[in-house]
């Protein structure tokens, strides 16, 4: 490559990563998956908005043919097979046999149901479907066949966790039906790509493709497995940790992409089938499972759902009864199949239409088997275009439905009770009692009309409603129920002089939390000093909020240093 396209695969790269970034967090807060927001970016910069906008600037920046758009395409593939080996890390096989039965219920009517009519419609209504004519029309049937049965497992994980089901029994059969879902699905569409591959050669080429993939397979889940629990702690003892451990993941997968795609099959198989077996192992720290995943999500995915956006002119190529058509079939399928197999594992009914609704989730998986299918000829434009459009409209339906159904509390995290107007980086008190006056006066004007000041300041001389719940190093935790407010709230208070906890007492804390929360709710209040102590029983996160400039600066200081302890 000549400097001037490295210097331009570089611009294009830095483009389009921050339009994902910047799509993918607005998408995150309006609780929608994150590549919802990173498709977005690709569709805006690729030839549906900027190439008709502004064709040279996006030829410009994207050039279809020549040494810059191999090594795009090069990069996008390392970032789709980084991020299906993530995807491998979440799944938990433990799971599978805590509720191995149910779930495998729930993953073969979830699976056997879209499947049959996805094949039957394909092979009927080729035409309609947009089946290539060069492509075998059983290829193609398996292939919509594959599309209308596969759920999309990191979509599942976090819609359940976002909804505080992830620990429940439901979500463990979920879990264990999507994980049952994908592998069944991913192993025949590997079958599917071998058989186009060596269409030449099919009988031959297929078994052995076949053969060659199984024996992966189970390589990977037995010898495999052991090795890589065995080997873990030699990198972790004899090897710069965490770069050492990130490193022998990263080479693995590599490795069994490799080999995946050298008998026929896609990288990403192997990907997947690899970090399934590190994330099994109780050896892999989660502090590198923490790194690798926030760096290839918010890095490499991106880059990868972004440019999948730069390859179709989504608006060309759009065809409404096909999308229509897609839709109704992927969601009514999925559901009464998911639904199905859930009354038949004795779920109750509320449970049983929720279980549709999660494995209706395809997300990302759809969209990379959809893409997949494109390079390969096997189908058009417009149908990968209706398969992306199915695979966002079902990803951001299932949370809303499973939460109309079930009702789960979610869980509040504590950054989200912090506002900028409760923030108080020169409280003037020099005693408890005074702080909560002061504290008080804020959450008044700031809550006028559902809470008044005397409210808190009266319910102060009450032990069981607001009583020093926690003195960590120079930080003062108190918490209040407070029957007019639905949410919680925390009010902070930062003195640089410090303030008495008694006239007795010379010790003075500088940093105080006003903790208010439901009445009813205690536990979220529970949660939350506890949060903070364990966070400030450092010394330097003191130093560090006293340091704050303002409130940008002490929210970036909890965020940072809660998800870490999460994680930890």
């Amino acid at each position: 490559m000549q400097p001037d396209a490295i210097t331009v695969l570089l611009l294009s790269l830095s483009v389009l990563l921050i339009a994902a970034r910047v799509l993918g967090e607005l998408a995150h807060r309006l609780r929608q998956p994150a590549v919802v927001g990173e498709l977005l970016a690709g569709v805006l910069l690729g030839p549906t908005v900027l190439g008709a906008a502004a064709p040279e600037i996006n030829v410009f920046l994207f050039p279809q043919d020549g040494p810059g758009a191999v090594a795009f395409e090069t990069i996008a593939g390392i970032a789709v097979t980084l991020f299906l080996m993530v995807a491998g890390l979440e799944v938990d096989l433990s799971n599978v046999w805590r509720k191995g039965l149910a779930g495998l219920k729930v993953g073969v009517a979830g699976i056997a149901i879209p499947f049959a009519a996805g094949l039957l419609c394909a092979w009927h209504l080729p035409h309609f479907f947009g089946a290539q004519p060069h492509i075998d029309p059983l290829l193609f049937a398996l292939f919509l066949a594959i599309a209308m049965s596969i759920s999309a497992l990191p979509v599942i994980v976090k819609t359940l966790l976002d909804l505080n089901l992830y620990r429940s029994d439901f979500a463990v059969v979920i879990v264990s039906a999507a994980i049952f879902n994908d592998l069944v699905g991913w192993v025949v569409f590997a079958v599917v790509l071998g058989m186009i591959d060596n269409a030449a050669d099919l009988g031959h080429g297929v078994t052995r493709t076949v053969l060659l993939a199984l024996g992966f397979v189970v390589f990977v889940f037995t010898a495999g497995r052991k090795l890589i629990h065995r080997l873990l702690p030699y990198v972790q003892a004899y090897t710069w940790w965490p770069g050492g451990e990130i490193g022998f993941v990263v080479i693995l997968t590599l490795l069994g992409a490799s080999f995946t795609e050298w008998i026929g099959i896609h990288a990403i198989f192997g990907a997947f089938f690899i970090g399934m077996a590190v994330g099994d192992s109780p050896n892999l720290r989660r502090r590198s499972r923490y790194i690798l995943d926030q760096f290839i999500a918010n890095v490499f995915s991106p880059i990868f759902f972004a440019s999948i956006g730069l390859k179709v002119n989504f608006i060309a190529h759009f065809d409404g009864p096909l999308v229509l058509a897609i839709l109704v079939l992927a969601c009514g399928c999925k559901l009464v199949g998911g639904a199905m197999g859930a009354k038949w594992a004795r779920m109750g009914n509320r449970e049983a239409l929720a279980a549709g609704f999660a494995m209706n989730s395809r997300g990302a998986m759809e969209i990379i088997l959809g893409l997949l299918a494109l390079e390969r000829g096997i189908i058009s434009q417009e149908l990968f275009v209706a398969l992306v459009i199915a695979a966002i409209v079902t990803s951001m339906m299932g949370g809303p439905m499973i939460q109309a159904i079930l009702r789960p509390v979610r869980k509040v995290r504590l950054e989200d009770a912090f506002r900028s107007a409760l923030f108080l980086p020169g409280l003037r008190a020099d005693s408890m009692k005074a702080a909560i006056e002061e504290m008080a006066a804020v959450v008044g004007r700031v809550l006028k009309g559902r809470l008044e000041p005397h409210r808190i300041r009266r319910v102060q001389c009450a032990p069981e409603d607001v009583a020093c719940a926690a003195i960590v190093n120079d930080v003062l935790l108190l918490a209040a129920g407070v029957e007019e407010i639905g949410r919680p709230y925390v009010v902070v208070g930062i003195s640089a002089e410090g303030l008495r906890l008694s006239p007795l007492d010379e010790h003075r804390v500088h940093v105080v939390f006003l903790i208010l929360s439901p009445t009813a709710d205690s536990a979220m209040r529970g949660d939350m000093v506890t949060e903070l102590s364990q966070l400030y029983r450092d010394p330097a996160m003191i130093e560090q909020t006293l340091q704050a400039r303002g409130f940008t600066d002490f929210l970036a200081l909890i965020r940072t240093s809660t998800v870490y302890l999460r994680k930890e």
